[in-house]
């Protein structure tokens, strides 16, 4: 039985060899991972800074617009960035990804490098669990005009920028006046990146499956100042009343605020899917990734 999957491209972020040699460069990995594509008879491409960055010879390099137009799968190599950035880029044209895990968390990444073949085969042939990923839409307002826009998986993210002073932030939801706050950030989270920044500023983990954000504040001036979880189908609306503040989206910044700039946040149409193999479950992840048993006997 042969997969079901036809046209694969193949993503990785540059990685060379670790010293001592423990691990191999991500050039290597792509290279044995086409090769038992190939054998699988499934036909195989890179994406364009890949087959650059990998000097990889006799595959051809598409963008990912093209990726999205024509293949049915794409297979990550990398950490959970490399897989959130792409699983960002390609949500609009719904190609689920399947992670390979070359960074050191991997909480969506969760294909060991030395498992490859023998995790792969069987989902390449359908047996694999789906987990869909929700996206948040956001905009910078300025003057009733929109200034910069992007997707995020994990987090928006309202920080104050280099002097030391707190930001003060005007907090709505669905139009409905929240609170005023000082400190020195917001973050609105997916579930997604209820597992990133927002966890260690003190917030819940929220599930995957949750139609839900949390709202968390960075070292907030009142302690009463408590994170938030809310309701996905709304929108959150920050603006910057006082203080010198940048907006982040998935690392994707703009460099400064200005007062009275709005930033309005829903979720988006689009969501990511990621491929997992049989029996995965969040809790394992979890378990694993965070260390929770631990010193358990």
């Amino acid at each position: 039985m042969k997969s079901k999957f036809r046209h694969i491209a193949l993503i990785g972020k540059h990685q060379p060899p670790v010293a001592g040699g423990m691990q191999p460069s991500s050039r290597q990995v792509l290279d044995k991972l086409a090769n038992f594509l190939h054998a699988e008879g499934c036909e195989v491409v890179f994406e364009q800074e890949t087959h650059a960055n990998a000097g990889m010879q006799g595959y051809a390099a598409l963008d990912v617009a093209q990726i999205g137009r024509d293949c049915d799968l794409a297979v990550v190599v990398g950490g959970d960035g490399t897989m959130l950035g792409y699983g960002r880029k390609l949500a609009p044209y719904g190609v689920p990804l399947i992670g390979i895990n070359q960074g050191r968390l991997g909480f969506i990444t969760d294909i060991p490098l030395n498992q490859i073949e023998e995790v792969l085969r069987p989902m390449l042939r359908g047996k694999y669990e789906v987990d869909d990923r929700s996206l948040m839409l956001g905009k910078v307002w300025r003057d009733g005009h929109c200034v910069f826009e992007a997707l995020a998986m994990n987090d928006v993210v309202v920080n104050r920028g280099s002097t030391a002073g707190m930001v003060e932030l005007r907090v709505e939801v669905d139009g409905h006046f929240v609170a005023r706050q000082r400190a020195d950030g917001l973050i609105i989270a997916t579930p997604t990146g209820s597992t990133a920044y927002a966890l260690s500023a003190g917030g819940p983990l929220l599930h995957p499956s949750l139609p839900g954000w949390v709202m968390v504040p960075i070292a907030p001036h009142t302690l009463s100042n408590r994170p938030l979880v809310l309701a996905d189908p709304g929108e959150i609306v920050i603006e910057l009343v006082a203080g010198d503040a940048s907006a982040n989206f998935d690392m994707q910044s703009l460099a400064s605020l200005l007062v009275r700039d709005r930033i309005a946040v829903r979720r988006s149409e689009h969501h990511a899917r990621f491929l997992h193999p049989v029996g995965w479950s969040y809790f394992d992840t979890l378990r694993e990734k965070l260390h929770w048993n631990e010193g358990v006997a």
